[in-house]
């Protein structure tokens, strides 16, 4: 199995820091690559503008692909996804409803108490200092949440509840 390649402070050349797909060996930047090449479209150019965004904003980010290959950004946990649909390009914040958004990026999935979504349609244009402040606070906010989850003291080990008694 292929581990993951270095991002940080990458040239253009290099490829991003990418980990194997869910039960695979490749390394995901490849796939994605492939992806955004296979749209050939507004599609593929929004989602590789994104994605250079996301580098930006956390350049130590892991990309990975799941479910039937969507592009997942994780940084202590999962970031984002990057979905692609006939009218969209969709960055889903796993943990979107907790971060901060003056700009008001946030434009799908409002309902739900967890995740928050961006939708980007053809020829839309995106704030990219508020994106990638939303990408920096994602990550800031899994790495408090692991930091939290490291602190906490852990309960005791359950005891084993002794055998009943044979009535005798």
């Amino acid at each position: 199995m292929t581990g993951p390649t270095k991002a940080g402070t990458r040239k253009s050349s290099q490829t991003p820091k990418s980990a194997p797909p869910e039960g695979q060996g490749e390394p995901a930047a490849p796939l994605i690559d492939a992806k955004i090449r296979d749209l050939a479209d507004w599609r593929g150019e929004t989602l590789a503008h994104l994605r250079k965004l996301m580098h930006e904003a956390v350049p130590d980010v892991i990309e990975e692909v799941k479910w039937m290959g969507v592009p997942v950004w994780s940084h202590a946990g999962i970031l984002c996804t990057g979905e692609t649909y006939k009218q969209a390009v969709k960055m889903t914040f796993a943990k979107g409803a907790s971060l901060p958004d003056p700009k008001g990026l946030f434009n799908s999935s409002l309902e739900g108490n967890t995740r928050r979504a961006i939708d980007v349609r053809e020829g839309e244009v995106v704030n990219e200092a508020a994106l990638k402040a939303l990408f920096r606070a994602a990550a800031d906010f899994n790495d408090l949440q692991a930091a939290q989850k490291k602190a906490s003291p852990k309960a005791p080990p359950a005891k084993k509840v002794p055998a009943a008694r044979k009535a005798g």
